[in-house]
C-alpha cells in the first residue's frame, strides 16, 4: 500500500470551564513522500490532531492508523517511525545544543560520533552557526532553538515527520531556512511529512495537498491549484475567505 497516515472519524473533547470540541470525525489519508498541510488559526484543532498521530493523546472515538498501525493499540511501533517538531520544543535549555542532541541520540541508540555528523550536516544547511553549537540553548535566539529542534527530528531518520506549526514565531530568514530544509529533504530522503500552520503562502509553497481546519472540522482538502481552481481564487488566503465566509482575524480572535 501507498498509505502512509490513515484518519477516521477522529474526535476529541476537552472539558475544562466550557466543553471544547477540539476535533470532529475528522477522517483523510497521508500518501507516501507526500506533505500533508493542515491550516488553521489557532484552537483550531491542529496541534490535537498531532498529538493524537504522536501517541501522546487518545482520541475519543476515530481511529488512526500509521504505515498500517493503530497509533492507540500499536504505539510501541509507530514512535519509533515518527518524530515531531512542536511550535514550543522541549529542551534542556541550561546546557548546549551539542549536549541536548548528544542526550536524544542515546536515546535513539545513536552513537555521538554519527549523531554529530548527522547534526552539525543539517545545522550547517539550516545556517546555524557551528560557533553556537556548544553555547547554552537558553542564550540563543528562538529562531536558532527551532533549528536544533528540527536537526534533532531529523538526524533520527524518521519515516513519516510532523510538523506542528514549526515556524511560528522566527524570522523571516530563519523561515526562509527552515521551509527550503524541509523542500530540499523531502526531494532527497523521500520522507512524508505532515505540516501544520497558520501561514497560508508556506502551506501553498511546500504542501502536495492542504486542508483548511476551522473548529476541529475540514472544511475542505485538495492540491492547492485544485482548490484555487475550485474556489476561482488566486491563493489560499482567499479561498479561506471563501469557504468560510469569514475574515482570518476574526476567528483568531474567538480562539
Amino acid at each position: 500500500m501507498n498509505i502512509a497516515v490513515q484518519c477516521e472519524e477522529l474526535a476529541k473533547t476537552f472539558e475544562k470551564k466550557n466543553r471544547v470540541i477540539a476535533l470532529d470525525r475528522v477522517s483523510f489519508t497521508v500518501e507516501k513522500h507526500e506533505i500533508f498541510g493542515i491550516v488553521g488559526p489557532n484552537g483550531s484543532g491542529k496541534s490535537t490532531l498531532i498529538r493524537i498521530l504522536s501517541t501522546l493523546l487518545i482520541p475519543d472515538t476515530g481511529w488512526a492508523r500509521i504505515f498500517g498501525h493503530d497509533v492507540v493499540r500499536q504505539y510501541g511501533r509507530v514512535r519509533p517511525c515518527i518524530n515531531r517538531v512542536s511550535v514550543d520544543a522541549a529542551f534542556f535549555k541550561g546546557i548546549s545544543a551539542w549536549e541536548n542532541l548528544r542526550y536524544a541520540a542515546r536515546l535513539y541508540g545513536l552513537s555521538s560520533g554519527v549523531a554529530k555528523e548527522r547534526t552539525l550536516e543539517i545545522l550547517d544547511r539550516l545556517g546555524f552557526e557551528r560557533k553556537r553549537y556548544y553555547e547554552p540553548l537558553e542564550d540563543l535566539s528562538r529562531g536558532m532553538q527551532q533549528k536544533v529542534a528540527i536537526a534533532r527530528a531529523f538526524f533520527t531518520a524518521p519515516m513519516l515527520l510532523l510538523l506542528d506549526e514549526p515556524t511560528t514565531g522566527l524570522d523571516p530568514r530563519s523561515k526562509l531556512d527552515v521551509q527550503e530544509y524541509v523542500r530540499r529533504s523531502m526531494n532527497q530522503d523521500g520522507l512524508t511529512i505532515i505540516l501544520t500552520t497558520h501561514d497560508m503562502h508556506e502551506a501553498e509553497s511546500l504542501c502536495d495537498r492542504v486542508a483548511i481546519i476551522i473548529n476541529g472540522r475540514f472544511v475542505t482538502m485538495g492540491k492547492p491549484s485544485e482548490l484555487l481552481a475550485r474556489y476561482k481564487k488566486n491563493n489560499l488566503e482567499e479561498v479561506f475567505l471563501e469557504v468560510t465566509g469569514r475574515e482570518w482575524k476574526e476567528i483568531e480572535y474567538e480562539s
